[in-house]
């Protein structure tokens, strides 16, 4: 965390704003909106991008990943904006939170992922695009998001370390470690070779 500026009252107020824009279901409206059926019957009856590819639907996906990103970066910009760096990554750390534990969905929400690359783009920019390419490199030779996702939280912290990307080493570290979290079942599925690949029905 940076230094820290802000009183506890305005940074609890940030971490709940973070909470409520990183909360909404971005997948599970827009394949409602777009007709594509109830997200949590299809696929693994995750909220995130990759299940809502499995809809067939490339476009919402897309729009997903953007919307999953989207609502991590407004969070931030927002309380950079009015309340300075410590507050920003607070509410950064409150959507990432707010994404996985939804509580319009029971606290039962997606892996992250894209929302931790809005929260990564935004705080260390340098990190974040050596994030990207780490993912889109590992997808594309693999065709598995799990180990893309998981090679990209365990890399970025070390890449943010060496750039001297200050406070944010800790929120990278901490944003990874719940990356992993998240992903146990992918791991253990990994571990037994049953991990479906990208785009698989």
């Amino acid at each position: 965390m940076p230094l820290i500026e802000a009183t506890p009252l305005v940074l609890a107020l940030w971490a709940v704003i973070g909470y409520l824009l990183g909360s909404i279901p971005s997948g599970i409206i827009l394949a409602r909106v777009m007709g594509l059926g109830n997200l949590r019957e299809i696929g693994s009856g995750n909220i995130g991008a990759t299940n809502v590819l499995r809809t067939g639907s490339k476009k919402a996906a897309a729009l997903t990943l953007l919307f999953d990103a989207g609502k991590a970066i407004v969070a931030i910009l927002l309380a950079r904006f009015f309340a300075g760096d410590d507050a920003a990554q607070v509410a950064a750390l409150a959507a990432f939170i707010g994404h996985c534990f939804p509580v319009w969905l029971g606290f039962k929400g997606g892996k992250g992922v894209a929302t931790y690359f809005g929260i990564i783009l935004v705080i260390a920019p340098i990190s974040g695009l050596v994030a990207c390419a780490i993912w889109l490199t590992t997808a594309a030779i693999s065709r598995y998001s799990s180990l893309a996702a998981l090679l990209t939280a365990g890399w970025t912290p070390l890449v943010m370390f060496y750039v001297q990307e200050g406070y944010a080493f800790y929120l990278g570290v901490t944003l990874g470690g719940l990356i992993y979290v998240r992903h146990w079942q992918n791991i253990q599925r990994l571990k037994r070779g049953e991990e479906s690949k990208i785009g698989a029905k």
